[in-house]
């Protein structure tokens, strides 16, 4: 039993480790989108998504470590860290500790990602302002004088006023 919730132990630092790592990454890439920098944040991108996967499978292995120690205390259900610190009173510091350094890293990760991604969709959202605008402007496309002055046609023809 102790070997495991010292897997489970190494498992949550990692977790912590790696979060970290996405939050400097997420900070990056919310520079770079201030900046403009594309390559920047294409790169910052990709860290994100190697960071994503890392903590997917990191996630996955400390769930089974938490399905044995279940297992091997007999009980059922889902069983939390604070439940395993409970019933492990030697660990149990270290345990709640740990959880409480992965809430925190967690949450400044969700509330950077927040910003990131209102900043993002004020972008958008003027980047389809400026699509519309366009797409106005070469449906109305005509002739234009020397001078850079759209020519207008005198009368209107029978397929024009149908148009």
């Amino acid at each position: 039993m102790s070997r495991q919730i010292s897997e489970l132990e190494a498992v949550l630092r990692q977790l912590i480790q790696e979060h970290t790592r996405l939050l400097s990454h997420a900070t990056t890439y919310g520079t770079a989108m201030q900046a403009f920098d594309l390559r920047g944040m294409d790169d910052a991108g990709r860290e994100q998504e190697a960071s994503r996967l890392r903590i997917t499978m990191l996630e996955q292995r400390r769930r089974a470590i938490v399905q044995q120690i279940g297992k091997a205390m007999g009980i059922s259900g889902e069983l939390t860290i604070a439940r395993v610190a409970g019933m492990n009173p030697e660990h149990a510091m270290i345990l709640l500790e740990l959880r409480k350094q992965l809430k925190e890293v967690v949450e400044q990760v969700a509330a950077r990602t927040k910003i990131s991604g209102k900043v993002a969709g004020a972008v958008l959202g003027h980047l389809n302002t400026v699509v519309r605008l366009l797409a106005g402007a070469v449906e109305r496309a005509g002739l234009y004088t020397k001078n850079g002055v759209p020519q207008v046609s005198g009368r209107i023809g029978g397929m024009e006023a149908v148009g």
